[in-house]
């Protein structure tokens, strides 16, 4: 499952009253990869739950596969922030190894359809939305 929030919607303003005061500078979270030609960013974050996937070296495969197409696909992937997430569970008896040729080859399809079918969302969603009126700057 891939979800997407793009760049134009600015979260709230972070509360100033909070009781843990200044913290000073959070570290990144997520993959924060600079989009060629834009002072844009394009963050990624993967989400593959323990429940899903039993074994470390079965998630870190995961991941590692979704950072790989990510990369693939990154000219076209619209400014924002995007998160991959496992939805369904890996079955331990179809798959007895981690490094298990089909389990790769499986994987990489269904990242490749997914990210494909997100991609082509975004822009249909980019094309109907038209282009947005610039707001005039304040005097």
């Amino acid at each position: 499952m891939v979800h997407f929030l793009a760049a134009e919607a600015a979260l709230p303003p972070a509360d100033p009253e909070l009781s843990t005061g200044d913290a000073g500078e959070t570290p990144e979270l997520v993959d924060d990869l600079p989009v060629a030609g834009t002072a844009h960013r394009l963050r990624v974050g993967l989400v593959v739950p323990k429940r899903h996937a039993k074994r470390s070296v079965t998630r870190n495969l995961v991941k590692r596969h979704c950072r790989v197409a990510i990369d693939r696909h990154l000219p076209q992937l619209a400014v924002g922030d995007w998160v991959l997430r496992l939805r369904a569970p890996i079955d331990r008896k179809v798959f007895t190894s981690a490094s298990s040729s089909v389990l790769a080859d499986g994987l990489r399809a269904e990242i490749e359809q997914v990210i494909g079918d997100a991609i082509r969302r975004t822009r249909a969603a980019a094309r109907s939305a038209g282009p947005r009126p610039v707001a005039p700057a304040p005097a």
